[in-house]
């Protein structure tokens, strides 16, 4: 299907799944050193963490859908260094040097992913050549110069290079591209394959997953499901988004929606015509967020922001789909390379990403309660549940390592306001977001509007 009229007959179906043969749900009682509860990127991160360290760790996963259901199967195949918020927020909340340590580790860690994959065997279509924001106006070209100046000044003068018209558009054939902004910490993957691969890992480690394992209540010591309980030393929250859902939680993290498109298998001579034929990440640099990328098999996949928070933090699969915003999406998609007009679209889909209070990721433990937890990632947490993964061992086995002083280590964000305050700021900014980008392509200059809403969220 091409035409926008056509895209609201697909389904919800995430180019990155496959059918496999479902897991064992929990039945009865047992008894486990860690519960992690979820088995996406975190979970099973941290799973393979601590088995690498302590093989004979007795680790059980329980996952209310199956591997990979949230936004470990669903996000656009970014590992990148990108942190939620700037480095200058991080400044403001913690210290200079803090923020200097964690965009350091944040590069780390995109290499520390191919260095897992390679070794444990894992095929996940890594490829890492980084990533590449297009400035497809002279706001967005002079807010490129503008990062790669602050990043200098702020002591990481290699971590971002300007890239002028004609090497921009070298690397990526956008329409209207006059330059661009290019970091190497940056690696495309394939989602599904990622996620899969890593159960599959665990489970060769010794770890129980089980599908299908709704959790219905955490207490210190004891998880329960419907049809049974573990007990256990320690339990791992790593629901992502999905911890707004959980009882106490609604104010703790808020779950906003990021919507894909993919595009049919492009001939490798069409490809080249477009200079896409390479596996580097990209975007460009307007307020509401797009990005893509070209996989191991020649599609173009296509994503972004914009669908509407839903009243009281509510989830359902029909949130995965917003005709409008997926109509939009085809619309820029095709701004962006108007000889893909006529190119079919294959898949739609869309996923919940957990966002809190003051967009900061955390990873945190408390010994009294038992409980351990990460997330809250605003879709940057490919590469971030990585890191995640590698501090929750070290607070959980009581390691001392560089990693455990990060910012986000034990990162308490306050709690988001009750309804309909939290309906209403939410939405304003999203739609705030989008006037900023009709302000620049009105006026030629930096919106306002934008940089007031920077200024509120510490996003960048």
């Amino acid at each position: 299907m091409s035409a926008k009229s056509d895209l609201s007959q697909l389904p919800n179906r995430p180019l990155w799944f496959e059918p496999a043969q479902p897991r064992r749900r929990l039945e009865g009682d047992s008894q486990a050193d860690v519960v992690i509860v979820g088995a996406g990127y975190t979970g099973l991160w941290t799973a393979y963490y601590l088995l690498k360290s302590e093989p004979n760790l007795r680790v059980v996963l329980l996952e209310k859908r199956e591997v990979g259901f949230g936004a470990s199967g669903r996000n656009g195949g970014w590992a990148s260094a990108i942190f939620p918020i700037s480095l200058e927020r991080v400044t403001q909340m913690y210290s200079h040097s803090a923020a200097l340590r964690l965009q350091q580790a944040m590069n780390e860690t995109v290499d520390e992913i191919g260095r897992v994959l390679a070794l444990e065997g894992v095929e996940a279509d890594f490829a890492k050549q980084g990533f590449l924001s297009l400035a497809r106006s002279a706001p967005q070209m002079a807010r490129a110069r503008a990062a790669v100046e602050a990043s200098a000044r702020f002591g990481l003068p290699a971590q971002w290079r300007v890239l002028e018209e004609a090497e921009a558009q070298a690397q990526v054939g956008a329409q209207g591209a006059l330059g661009g902004l290019y970091t190497e910490h940056c690696a495309l993957i394939h989602p599904g394959k990622l996620v899969r691969g890593l159960a599959r890992l665990v489970e060769s480690m010794g770890a129980k997953i089980h599908e299908q394992s709704a959790v219905t209540q955490m207490a210190p010591g004891v998880v329960h499901t419907a049809q049974g309980c573990v007990k256990t030393q320690i339990t791992v929250r790593a629901t992502e988004a999905f911890t707004s859902q959980q009882p106490g939680h609604s104010r703790f993290v808020i779950p906003l929606y990021s919507l894909m498109l993919a595009t049919e298998p492009l001939p490798r001579e069409r490809l080249r015509k477009l200079n896409l034929d390479h596996r580097m990440a990209f975007n460009d640099m307007r307020h509401l967020r797009v990005y893509g990328q070209v996989t191991a098999e020649g599609r173009l996949v296509f994503g972004g922001r914009g669908a509407p928070y839903n009243w009281g933090s509510r989830m359902t699969d029909q949130a995965d789909l917003v005709d409008s915003i997926h109509a939009k999406l085809h619309d820029t998609l095709v701004e962006f390379f108007p000889d893909l007009a006529d190119a079919r679209i294959t898949h739609r889909w869309g996923g919940a990403l957990g966002v809190s209070r003051d967009w900061c990721p955390t990873v945190s433990i408390d010994r009294k309660k038992r409980m351990a937890w990460a997330g809250n990632y605003v879709g940057d947490g490919v590469a971030t549940s990585n890191l995640a993964g590698r501090i929750l061992r070290n607070l959980i086995l009581e390691r001392e390592g560089d990693l455990d002083t990060l910012p986000l280590v034990n990162h308490r964000s306050p709690s988001w306001e009750r309804e309909p305050l939290r309906w209403l700021g939410i939405n304003s900014g999203l739609a705030a977001a989008s006037l900023s980008d009709i302000e620049e392509r009105f006026t030629h200059r930096p919106s306002r509007t934008a940089m007031l809403l920077e200024k509120l969220t510490g996003a960048h």
